[in-house]
């Protein structure tokens, strides 16, 4: 009996008919059910070209799976068969889903997981992701370049299309396309195997790396006289988006963007992207996270569709900051999704110090949200990471690494804390960002990020009876200095007059 890993892609292939258009014609199903009958799920299948077909599946649970088919095809119609899913090896986590959907609930006023994330088998998962948005449409050997840089990289999640992209310093034709024929003549409705094999067994090879594949399948960056990709019809997108959902959704680090900057396409309605959405939820039977990310206008992330906010900087002064503000406004998790680039182009977005850059993740993960980054040095090789992928050439990835590294060592009941709540250590708080899993009781640790300022010193004053160990944590040198002794009552903490620095109080019990 076939064997494969529970929470991986068991591929049942197929051979019918390849008469007429397949892709459009036939219509293939399968139904997997647990041998104990506790579980049943249907899955879509598609066509692979030469009469060849696959349905993918992905076991949620050990044990063996019985399935058989279903299709307006004779030969595809009625085949039954079985496999067995052995338990999850380590490392392998399953999904990534809302963490209130995995993670028993709790009541306090903002740690009851409305703004996290968990793994399928109840492990925190933090996204520090990156972008990348046509490395899959490069030459072979930059897609193996750029698989290797984000081995060698803190990165678990990236941010990638399906399409190639048409844009500054990324104007070349890419090395395949999704759909058949030639430029100017491509048949929305039969696809590139070729193209649809490579990009599958890239998103496989994500997944071993541990990294969630944030999938784009729509953007305005397109030749629209060559491609056309953009400005396809409402039911040529449809077919597109049951395609690629059917084709891909077996695979647990997939997650569905709608669209990059949904509002540069002006021709697709909210409506239309509602319709979207629930095109994709029929043919993704593990619910996998969806969200749409803007470029100035805002999506309206209350939508029911979205389970978490996607969000682009709208503002050049307030970037990771605006995290608070979104999830008060949405009460979903926020992903800083687009923070601005490690760089030097021509335009503001893409020319970050690499100290800003890591400043705007401490300021995002200390607000209770994540951050995604990016590279655009425009004099350091023939390729951008933003858009190519290939190398990275910045600073900021390993200063990225301690801070996911920090924030994953915490207790996983930390929390952003308002202003206005008052905590065990008390200091002025209008000038820092609290994190803590104190809520108010006296009792716990806390964690302070004093961003741009540089202070000499800081006072405070500690809950009666409490005492506390400090660390001072230097974000741009990743070095985490612990004071000695203990500290209670009022006191101070002498500081090097650094910017980038956060302290960390822990109570001594």
């Amino acid at each position: 009996m076939q064997t494969v890993e529970q929470y991986k892609v068991f591929t049942l292939a197929l051979e019918g008919t390849s008469d007429g258009n397949p892709y459009a014609d036939v219509e293939l199903s399968a139904t997997f059910t647990l041998a104990d009958g506790s579980e049943s799920v249907a899955a879509g299948g598609f066509y692979k070209d030469n009469g060849n077909y696959a349905v993918n599946f992905m076991p949620r649970l050990a044990g063996t799976w019985n399935y058989v088919t279903a299709s307006n095809d004779p030969q595809l119609a009625g085949i039954t068969g079985s496999f067995e899913a052995t338990p999850a090896t380590e490392n392998n986590h399953g999904r990534v889903l809302l963490a209130k959907d995995v993670l028993p609930h709790t009541d306090v006023f903002s740690t009851d997981e409305d703004f996290n994330f968990a793994y399928e088998d109840g492990t925190r998962y933090y996204p520090f992701g990156t972008t990348c948005y046509a490395w899959v449409n490069q030459e072979p050997e930059c897609q193996e370049e750029t698989l290797k840089t984000l081995a060698e990289n803190p990165f678990n999640k990236i941010r990638m299309c399906v399409f190639p992209k048409f844009y500054d310093y990324n104007v070349d034709d890419p090395a395949m396309y999704a759909y058949q024929g030639e430029k100017g003549n491509f048949d929305h409705a039969r696809f590139n195997e070729a193209f649809w094999e490579n990009f599958e067994h890239r998103v496989a090879q994500l997944d071993e790396l541990g990294i969630e594949c944030d999938l784009i399948v729509l953007h305005p960056y397109d030749k629209p006289e060559d491609w056309g990709f953009s400005r396809m019809t409402k039911e040529e997108d449809i077919f597109y988006l049951r395609y690629v959902t059917r084709r891909l959704s077996a695979y647990k680090n997939i997650w569905w963007s709608l669209a990059n900057e949904w509002d540069l396409l002006p021709w697709k309605t909210a409506e239309d992207w509602d319709q979207y959405a629930r095109v994709i939820m029929a043919n993704d039977p593990y619910g996998h996270l969806r969200s749409i990310h803007n470029c100035r206008e805002i999506f309206d992330h209350n939508h029911s569709w979205i389970t978490h906010v996607s969000w682009q900087r709208c503002d050049l002064q307030r970037t990771s900051e605006c995290v608070i503000d979104l999830r008060r406004q949405y009460g979903k998790p926020v992903l800083i999704d687009e923070v601005g680039y490690e760089g030097n182009i021509n335009w503001g977005w893409g020319n970050l110090t690499a100290e800003e850059e890591v400043r705007r993740f401490w300021e995002g993960c200390m607000r209770g949200g994540y951050v995604t980054h990016g590279e655009t040095y425009v004099d350091r090789g023939p390729k951008l990471w933003w858009a190519h992928g290939g190398k990275l050439y910045g600073d900021s990835p390993s200063r990225i690494g301690f801070c996911r590294k920090f924030f994953e060592s915490l207790p996983g009941d930390m929390d952003w804390m308002p202003d206005e709540t008052p905590f065990a250590v008390g200091t002025q708080t209008w000038d820092i960002t609290v994190y803590s899993n104190d809520h108010g009781k006296g009792e716990d640790d806390v964690v302070i990020y004093l961003g741009f300022f540089r202070p000499a010193y800081r006072e405070f004053e500690a809950a009666e009876g409490k005492k506390y160990t400090v660390d001072v944590i230097d974000t741009w040198n990743m070095t985490v200095e612990t004071f000695p002794g203990t500290f209670e009552g009022k006191f101070s903490i002498d500081l090097p007059s650094k910017q980038y620095l956060a302290l960390r109080l822990r109570v001594v019990e």
